[in-house]
């Protein structure tokens, strides 16, 4: 049995990558004291609940780029859609339109933007990298152009604490958003006929198709999904900060794909999940957090940065290399 258990995890620690790189950076910070005589800030109630705050909107974002790639496509516009729902939310809350009325609007946006990128990459045959690529370069000029390229705040404390309420303690409404829709995803992946078709559409189109699938629409709704979870962490993210601004998803879409796919789902589709996708972001979100902690832009400015590129394409080699292991043992 114990030699079994033993088997069973290394089998685990060996698929799953993204997850033994947690292990190993929380033990690192263990060992390193960041406050000499203190006990160290990196394993502080305050710095991991900043740590949830923190990585909160990118897992929002990354459950509906979950969908996407998992069903064999992938939708680069979610840094503009969350720039431009974040920016269109607060225009309408200031003109005087309800909290509630502002917040649906923006999602209908996402969802028509979802659409329309389904329609061009799937029913179009295009090619989905470059269609939503220059979607976000859209969605990004037309914030430019509401705002006159300038952030745009608000001062309606309702809208404030749709995002930064404590109600767990000093954990915000943000994180429980954000776990509500990890759960979701989750459920709906692992649960239900539409997430098993997804897998099946990711997987083999051709004998998804052949097995009575229907590939397009399937394959469409994931866009839409996606849309709209880009929509509602623009939403989110302009109430935490209580502003936004056009340009603020710029850096967004590579990143979060990144952490997607270190988490490993397959950019080739079929393979994949919620829980999967969450480790990628909790790896990227403890080592942005790790390398403040300990100063290490104070050495060099952009050091982390290159690291964090570092520790990214190792990841990728080392489960590449892993994958084509296993494929010349069969």
């Amino acid at each position: 049995m114990n030699s079994r258990v033993v088997r069973a995890s290394k089998s685990a620690l060996s698929v799953q990558k993204a997850f033994l790189a947690i292990v190993v950076v929380v033990i690192a910070m263990a060992l390193f004291n960041v406050n000499p005589g203190t006990k160290s800030e990196f394993f502080t109630e305050l710095n991991f609940v900043d740590l949830l705050k923190s990585s909160s909107i990118f897992l929002i974002l990354a459950m509906g780029e979950t969908f996407v790639l998992i069903g064999g496509g992938v939708d680069l516009s979610i840094g503009g859609m969350m720039a431009l729902s974040g920016v269109v939310v607060i225009m309408l809350i200031n003109a005087g339109v309800p909290i509630p009325v502002a917040i649906a609007l923006c999602l209908l946006l996402g969802l028509a933007v979802g659409a329309t990128n389904a329609f061009i990459s799937v029913y179009q045959r295009t090619e989905p990298f470059i269609i939503t690529l220059g979607m976000g370069v859209v969605l990004t000029g037309i914030g430019e152009q509401l705002t006159n390229a300038h952030p745009v705040s608000t001062g309606d404390l309702n809208f404030q604490n749709i995002a930064n309420l404590q109600v767990l303690g000093p954990v915000p409404v943000l994180v429980v958003v954000m776990l509500a829709v990890v759960g979701v995803v989750y459920w709906i992946l692992r649960s239900t006929s539409f997430g098993r078709n997804v897998y099946a559409v990711g997987g083999d189109y051709e004998v998804a198709k052949y097995s009575g699938i229907n590939v397009l629409r399937t394959k469409a709704a994931t866009y839409l999904i996606c849309g709209v979870t880009a929509a509602l962490a623009g939403v989110m993210l302009a109430s935490q900060l209580s502003s936004a601004s056009s340009i603020a998803g710029d850096p967004v879409p590579l990143f979060v794909v990144c952490a997607v796919v270190v988490g490993g789902t397959s950019v080739a589709g079929g393979i994949g999940g919620a829980i999967k996708s969450t480790i990628g972001l909790v790896l990227l979100g403890i080592l942005t957090n790790a390398f403040n902690m300990l100063r290490i832009d104070s050495l060099v400015s952009y050091l982390p940065t290159a690291l964090l590129g570092v520790i990214i394409v190792s990841i990728l080699w080392l489960d590449s290399y892993g994958r084509k292991r296993r494929r010349e043992s069969v």
